[in-house]
């Protein structure tokens, strides 16, 4: 029999992961679509180009992956199915169609919670305390198709996003290979998504990650680890001085104050005075791009008191 046939879009991490699930699994990739990489954006992830180039495989980085010639260049390949493993655009229903046996795309959010972009820092910004990676059947509506697979991760009241995402991608590797059996026989599950559980999001901009003091402390923190590097990072400004937030620890409970929202150094330690009456110590930052702990930064700021 021969082995089943796919074209493959995909990027990031679960990308290259999922690639290689499918090319360990005995599918036969007829080509890769990626995106090239943009230099405005830290890579910090695994190139899905480099693994399809050392595998043979033709990739390909088109600027519009709906426009009609390609759709006909697709067509041609006559594959049996079509991944989307972290590819950035959206694909046409007329794309879709190519694949007579489906046309799939691993998400990193437990469907139907957390639809859209960047999945993995809206659920840290919310304070998820679980997140997951989803199989499902692409339809014309963004992560809406029927569910496949899915699979749960934990997360930690301090993990940052990065560490989160990592979880995650070694998920999806997981329902991938545990899937791809059923999607090749023909046999695995489809489960319908009812939309109204969930919620679509978007994506972030930088600007989204400017600190509100005013917000209750559990929000900045999970403001913080959701944007920690290698994302943009939450954005203030203390002493008039631009600084980047990389890490922060929420201060017990029982300790309250009265105030309004301010920065207080002491004791090499530098503790801020949220808008709901809870505390956070600032442990990591970043000023004129080089990184502070905690003891660094009070030394820099010195002791004292500055608003927020």
């Amino acid at each position: 029999m021969a082995a089943p046939t796919a074209v493959v879009f995909a990027y990031h991490n679960v990308g290259v992961r999922c690639l290689t699930a499918l090319l360990e699994g005995g599918v036969e990739v007829k080509r890769v679509v990626t995106h090239q990489d943009n230099p405005k954006e830290t890579i910090w992830f695994e190139s899905v180009a480099a693994l399809a180039q050392r595998h043979g495989i033709d990739t390909v980085t088109p600027a519009d992956p709906n426009a009609a010639e390609f759709i006909a260049e697709l067509r041609a390949l006559a594959p049996d199915f079509l991944f989307s493993f972290y590819y950035r655009q959206m694909l046409a229903p007329e794309l879709l169609a190519v694949a007579p046996r489906g046309a799939f795309n691993m998400h990193g959010s437990l469907l139907p919670k957390y639809r859209g972009r960047v999945p993995v820092n809206w659920a840290i910004i919310h304070g998820e305390t679980e997140t997951g990676a989803t199989l499902h059947e692409m339809v014309a509506k963004p992560d809406a198709g029927d569910i496949v697979d899915q699979a749960r991760v934990g997360i930690g009241p301090d993990e940052t996003a990065k560490e989160v995402f990592d979880k995650v991608t070694a998920a999806a590797e997981t329902v991938m290979r545990r899937t791809l059996p059923g999607l090749i026989a023909g046999t695995a599950p489809r489960t319908q998504q009812d939309l109204a559980l969930g919620s679509y999001f978007g994506g972030r901009k930088p600007e989204d990650g400017v600190i509100d003091w005013n917000a209750p402390a559990q929000s900045i923190h999970n403001l913080v680890r959701a944007v920690a590097p290698p994302y943009p990072g939450a954005t203030t400004a203390i002493n008039g001085e631009a600084v980047t937030v990389t890490e922060t620890r929420l201060a017990p409970a029982q300790f309250r104050h009265n105030m309004t929202p301010q920065l207080n150094v002491a004791n090499d330690m530098v503790i801020a005075l949220c808008g709901d009456g809870h505390m956070l110590r600032l442990t990591g930052a970043i000023i004129d791009g080089m990184p502070h702990n905690e003891i660094m930064l009070a030394v820099r700021l010195g002791n004292g008191r500055y608003p927020l």
